[in-house]
């Protein structure tokens, strides 16, 4: 049981625009605090959409892109070709993060970068081990990972599993959070005193992404796993890494992560 990702993605990229690719550039830039990205050689795990990969590499680097999900490795060929100048510069394959030969396979990077996607592996603990081998001496691991909320997120494990389970889960799930996204949204324009409707049009500043399909992606993401920050950073210190910077969650969505890898 699995979440068509990559389907939602193919429907995503009919709104990609140069606005999009710009506020995923700004993103990326500030989650490392650099300009650019000149000189280096990045591996993204799990590249979906293909647009964090694709704005790495108008940033400068290198770029390795792979995805589980066949659809998804078709988005990201799609922007390679439309967008992609340098396409010497990005490779793009179909592999999964648990895959050790594979990983293996790569080599090693200067930034090893996975928003969001190792939750969604069925085993996000083995995932994030073989994520950072990949991760070269002196090298940045950057990973958005789901907070753990405890029960709240146990009930989601259920909502998300009902949504995948088929036709009727899903349409039932969409059917009763839709509206609920779509009131809270408004609930939120109302207590920053903004014009209603401001949340979902300023959407786009949050990492180029669109908010149904990451409503869609949210209620239907399934494998469903969840970290507690001190666990992650925990987990990765034994690993040789040091915490540069996190920017954490207060209930729901992703915790995010920069590392570096001690010489």
């Amino acid at each position: 049981m699995r979440f068509a990702f990559g389907k939602n993605w193919r429907s995503f990229l009919s709104l990609l625009d140069e606005h999009r690719v710009d506020q995923s550039r700004r993103a990326i830039c500030d989650l490392l605090g650099r300009e650019d990205l000149q000189g280096w050689r990045v591996l993204d795990i799990g590249s979906g959409s293909g647009l964090s990969s694709l704005a790495m590499e108008q940033l400068g680097a290198e770029v390795v892109s792979f995805d589980y999900d066949a659809d998804s490795v078709a988005c990201t060929e799609e922007l390679r070709r439309l967008y992609g100048g340098r396409n010497k510069h990005w490779a793009v394959s179909q592999g999964s993060v648990l895959d050790a030969a594979f990983m293996q396979s790569l080599g090693k990077f200067d930034l090893v970068y996975s928003w969001g996607v190792l939750h969604h592996t069925g085993a996000m603990w083995p995932a994030l081990d073989l994520a950072q081998q990949c991760v070269g001496p002196g090298g940045t691991l950057l990973i958005a990972l789901y907070n753990d909320q405890g029960v709240r997120s146990r009930i989601w494990h259920g909502i998300k599993r009902c949504y995948c389970s088929g036709t009727l889960g899903r349409w039932l799930i969409s059917a009763v959070f839709f509206p609920l996204f779509w009131l809270y949204s408004l609930a939120l324009d109302c207590q920053r005193r903004e014009i209603p409707g401001s949340h979902i049009r300023n959407y786009a500043l949050k990492r180029g992404m669109s908010i149904t399909h990451d409503w869609r992606d949210w209620l239907g993401g399934y494998p469903f796993e969840v970290a507690k920050p001190e666990d992650v950073v925990s987990r990765l210190s034994a690993q040789g890494f040091e915490l540069r910077r996190q920017i954490l969650t207060r209930g729901l969505g992703c915790n995010e992560f920069v590392f570096e890898r001690l010489p």
